[in-house]
């Protein structure tokens, strides 16, 4: 978790949706668990490929056609790396921000004061390794932002998140 101070400046995908009064307070990336189903499918379809060319080794376009589809699995797979190093959540004075996109960017956001209940989920993956679930929601409303998976430092995360939208009444911190 990057805890930002004020002379930091935003990684520029994010910077760019920020409003001049606003300050960052947190930006993280999603934790790399969610990248555990790419890991799979790409380990899977490479013992896949393994054996298939054990047993078609007398055809060369049949083994061929086979490491074809395992590398378009691997180029998929450095697709999903590429779009997770883009992916930001980012907690500023005024809103929540969840950005992504490598090619079509996605701004997803929601006001501060428009959460009026937030909440944390965490499986039992999630706490062996670390990652956790926002659910936000808004007094009856669709938001653009009410999910985000694979959050990590939940724990540390939702107190600060809580502590952003009901701020203390001495002014104190």
């Amino acid at each position: 978790m990057k805890l930002v101070t004020p002379g930091d400046a935003a990684p520029a995908s994010v910077n760019r949706y920020l409003l001049p009064h606003e300050h960052q307070v947190i930006t993280i990336r999603r934790h790399p668990a969610v990248l555990m189903g790419p890991v799979a499918l790409v380990l899977g379809t490479l013992i896949l490929a393994g054996i298939l060319s054990n047993t078609l080794a007398s055809t060369s376009a049949a083994l061929a056609a086979v490491w074809w589809l395992w590398l378009l699995v691997l180029v998929w797979f450095v697709w999903r790396i590429a779009e997770w190093s883009v992916e930001y959540f980012v907690i500023t004075s005024a809103r929540l921000l969840f950005t992504t996109g490598l090619i079509t960017r996605q701004v997803n956001m929601m006001p501060l004061g428009k959460v009026t209940d937030m909440r944390f989920e965490r499986s039992l993956l999630g706490r062996l390794i670390g990652y956790g679930e926002f659910i936000m929601e808004s007094a009856g409303q669709d938001q653009a932002l009410s999910k985000i998976t694979f959050v990590p430092y939940p724990e540390q995360l939702y107190l600060e998140v809580v502590g952003l939208i009901f701020p203390s009444k001495d002014g104190g911190d």
